[in-house]
Parts: structure tokens; sequence; C-alpha cells
């Protein structure tokens, strides 16, 4: 009988994910798989998206959804946030040339099934790339966004709702809380 394999390495990760048919986080040699989101959930991440893209358009930044890979340096661990933007130049992972490197912004949008995780261990994870400056929480059951702001080595987070917009000065954008969350079907 073999043995369960429970440690893998990043480089075994890579290799699965190459050939998975999913979407895979690696979180302390563990290969995790990613859980199916909703319609609202798929319609926030949309609007994030095309938000800050077009506020950076003509900026030397760039805009990465969901499919986009980053890579925490300092732990090892990789994930797949529901958004990324990268200024400057973008460096991929030295082990792994689909992933970011160094992201400037990341964006979660939290589920029920995500959000304790996303608001603790990965928020941690997160907080340790060098070069983000913002960490923003979009919340998927209430109106309201979240926005971590590193300051030299500190980070402060901001919350804002309906009738405000949540500021992302590293790269001159911000994300009014209403239209973001407004539904066009509705």
């Amino acid at each position: 009988m073999e043995a369960l394999h429970l440690g893998y390495s990043f480089a075994e990760y890579v290799r699965y994910e190459r050939d998975a048919h999913e979407k895979h986080e690696y979180v302390r040699g563990l290969i995790l798989a990613m859980a199916g989101g909703t319609i609202e959930h798929s319609a926030l991440i949309a609007a994030t998206v095309a938000t800050l893209g077009s506020q950076l358009r003509d900026r030397p930044c760039r805009t990465f959804d969901s499919n986009a890979r980053v890579r925490v340096a300092a732990t090892g661990n990789a994930y797949y946030p529901d958004a990324s933007v990268v200024c400057g130049t973008l460096h991929a992972d030295p082990e792994d040339a689909l992933s970011i490197g160094n992201p400037t912004v990341l964006v979660e949008v939290l589920s029920p099934s995500t959000a304790s995780y996303d608001l603790t261990d990965k928020l941690a994870d997160y907080q340790r790339i060098p070069s983000l400056r913002h960490i923003v929480h979009v919340f998927h059951d209430e109106p309201r966004i979240d926005v971590w702001t590193r300051v030299e080595n500190e980070w402060t987070c901001s919350s804002h709702r309906p009738g405000e917009s949540a500021p992302l000065p590293a790269i001159g954008c911000t994300l009014d809380v209403a239209e973001l969350y407004r539904d066009p079907l509705s």
C-alpha cells in the first residue's frame, strides 16, 4: 500500500497545475482545489477588473483577472486572487514563469466559504509581499469594500460603503462602492 503524500514541492505543484482542469492554490506544501463561485461573485470580479483596467489605461500598470497566479516568496505559497495589478515591470516568480512575483494590488471577493481564510491567513501571507501596496476585500453579502494599505511597513484598513469611494492611492485609482455593486439587470 502506497503512503499518502501530504507535502508537495512547489515544482510538483506547478507540474500538477499545468495539467489540471481546474485551479488549485499551493499552501504550505498542500495543493488545494479552489471552490467555484456564484454569479454575483463573478459579477463583482468583472466589475472590479473593468473599473481598475479603465482607470489604469495609459499608465504603466496592468490589471489581471483570477487566472493570474501570485506567489508569495517569503512563504512559497501560491494563490489565484480574484484580481491583481502590477505596476512598472512585471517580475515572474524565479521558480515559475507563470506566477506573478510583484503585485501592487490584490483583490479578493469574499464569499461565505472563503471569507474567514481570506481575512486571516491569506491576508497575513499577502502582507509579506514587498511590492504590495493595497489588499482589497470586496464583500459578497453586503455592499462594502475594505482596503488594506501599506505605508512604509505599517498596514492600515479602511472600510467603505455605498455613497463612498475606496481609494487606492498607490495606483491613483478609486473603487466607487455603489457602482461596483450596481446590477444593470435588476
